[in-house]
This record gives C-alpha cells, structure tokens and sequence, in this order.
C-alpha cells in the first residue's frame, strides 16, 4: 500500500473509508528529527479511529515557521513517517497551515498536542471532533538540537 499521497488521491480514499463508516483522525507538523515524543504521539492519535492521516508541512513551509529548519527533507520526513505502522497515510501541504488540506479532508477527529490551546486548533472549526494529546516531557526537536550543537563544538 502506498502511503504517502498526493491530496486529490487521499481525498478519494478518505471519502470510500467515510462511507465504509471508518473514522479518520488527522494531525499535522514539521516532524522534522522524529524522536520517541512523536512516536508516542502517533500512537495515542492512531488508536483514537481507524485510520490516522498526517499532515506534513513542506520544507517551505516549515522554513516560514521555524528559522534555519528543516534539518531533514520534506521527502526523508515523509519517508520516516511513511514507515511507523501508526501511520496509514503522509500527504505533504505546502501553504504555511493545513487548513486547506483539513477542508479538503473533513476528518472524524482532529489531534494535535499539549502544547495547543483547542481554539488556536487550526481546522477545529471543521473536524466533528479536536483532541490534545499530552507531550512526553523533556523530549523536543529544538532540544535535540541544542544537544548536539553543545556536544559537537
């Protein structure tokens, strides 16, 4: 099965899965160093329906969001998420939120994490449901960078 797609394509599926009564959930980020916080995360958010779609913001987009990154590229980030057994689909947006994408999609249930505030939730306003799942403490990508930029000078 292929699993990263383009938006038209995941469109068709996730409009034959809704009318199967699946439940899709969907999140999105920059997962740009994927770390033990993130696997955790797509776990908790895949066992909230049947199918979990992730939303991965292009190497611009990330850009436009968080100076001098990505570190990985927007193919090798989507690859790594592509291969997590949590993960049933990777589509790639390229504008600075996935609100577009979110419309297009209309999920069951919208997840991101304990950092957000439910009404900054971009796209809560159309999923039937948003839900924030807690972070794994101390374990970030910005830290993970810290670290080895201290550890390498």
């Amino acid at each position: 099965m292929k699993k990263i797609l383009e938006r038209k394509d995941l469109k068709k599926i996730v409009l034959r899965l809704r009318a199967e009564g699946r439940k899709t959930v969907f999140t999105n980020g920059c997962f740009d160093i994927l770390h033990a916080g993130h696997v955790r995360y797509l776990q908790q958010a895949r066992k909230l329906g049947d199918v979990l779609v992730v939303g991965l913001n292009s190497d611009r987009s990330v850009s436009a969001i968080k100076p001098g990154r990505p570190i990985n590229s927007e193919k090798d980030r989507a690859a790594v998420l592509a291969a997590l057994s949590s993960v049933d689909y990777v589509v790639v947006f390229r504008e600075k939120t996935p609100y577009n994408l979110i419309k297009t999609l209309r999920p069951d249930i919208l997840v991101k994490g304990g950092d957000w505030k439910k009404e900054d939730i971009v796209g809560s306003d159309i999923a039937k449901e948003t839900r924030i799942l807690p972070f794994l403490r101390g374990v970030s990508t910005t830290r993970i960078i810290e670290k080895v930029l201290r550890t390498s000078g």
